[in-house]
């Protein structure tokens, strides 16, 4: 029986017997109206009110828990369905709406896919042209430098010798920004070593960066090990850039089969709202892709504790 015919048929329900109990001899009115006919009359409304309410509220309940479901669905925090309970029309109702939600979730990962593939891609190439024109323009004035400050005058040496320093200087950082666009390292000698890298670039003279590497890691394909990486690399960013924090630990090992935990904590001043970033999204989305567990927390010292739970191999549980 559809939802309409069902809040039909309780209403006519109601008014019917509303009807009969009017027309039996229990229930009279006389001219002028007796109190106790009062009475019974607006005790019948009350209890007709009070009947029809309660039979509404049963026959729309689906819709409220379906309601409820709409308002707290996140595509990226997938997986959590309502139940396809009642009758065949609100069932129908559920597993349509969850069907919709397969759909958004798949359309959602396909297109975040190809956004990362993309920005990988363009990342490989502005990687490339940083080292190879803008590296190369850096070097070769270093070494004009070096020439013009064994040729120049004592005078002009100092200041000579304090422009090659920042040229250096900027030629390293350039070095480090290639590094962090394309990272070749992961590439050459494994995801271990990328991260050991890694951490070393965001040590500096106010923050301490530990990382602690399990070394029997499991082999994992190459998108996974990217996306390790990127998340890591986003993490300690935050953590070096919002927390104010002076220690940051990166923790990957393999603990439960099949499975590889990423933990990046610090114990900076922590979250201050619940609103999240284009970083934190950004996080979300690339451990979808890989069909990983991402959540957000508070470290034991009060910073930030971001977790990543990863399937190394192909079926692990997580």
């Amino acid at each position: 029986m559809s939802l309409f015919l069902r809040i039909f048929v309780m209403n006519a329900f109601l008014l019917v017997t509303a009807t009969a109990l009017l027309l039996s001899p229990w229930v009279t009115v006389s001219s002028p109206v007796l109190f106790d006919e009062v009475v019974v009359v607006i005790a019948g409304v009350l209890a007709m009110l009070v009947a029809n309410a309660l039979l509404c509220r049963y026959g729309l309940a689906p819709l409220k828990r379906l309601s409820g479901a709409m308002a707290s669905a996140d595509l990226l925090n997938p997986g959590t369905r309502p139940e396809a309970t009642g009758r065949h029309e609100m069932a129908n109702l559920v597993r349509t709406f969850n069907a919709m939600l397969d759909r958004l979730e798949n359309e959602r990962a396909t297109s975040s896919a190809r956004v990362v593939a993309a920005q990988e891609a363009e990342r490989r190439h502005l990687a490339r042209d940083l080292h190879d024109e803008v590296g190369q323009a850096l070097t070769a004035v270093l070494l004009q430098l070096k020439w013009l400050a064994d040729q120049a005058p004592a005078e002009l040496r100092e200041d000579l010798h304090a422009a090659q320093e920042t040229t250096r200087e900027s030629l390293d950082e350039l070095r480090r920004i290639a590094r962090r666009l394309r990272p070749g390292v992961l590439e050459d000698l494994g995801l271990a070593s990328a991260l050991r890298a890694l951490t070393a670039d965001f040590n500096t003279a106010g923050v301490t960066v530990r990382h602690h590497l399990d070394t029997a890691l499991p082999d994992m394909a190459p998108e996974v090990e990217l996306t390790i990486y990127r998340v890591a690399q986003e993490a300690l960013a935050n953590a070096a850039r919002h927390s104010h924090a002076n220690r940051i630990d990166l923790d990957l090992r393999h603990g439960t089969p099949g499975v590889v935990g990423l933990v990046v904590r610090d114990n900076g001043h922590g979250r201050r709202d619940d609103t999240e970033g284009s970083g934190i999204r950004g996080m979300r989305e690339r451990a979808l892709m890989i069909g990983a567990e991402f959540s957000l927390g508070t470290s034991p010292e009060g910073g930030t504790a971001v977790r990543m739970r990863v399937p190394a191999v192909e079926g692990a549980e997580l």
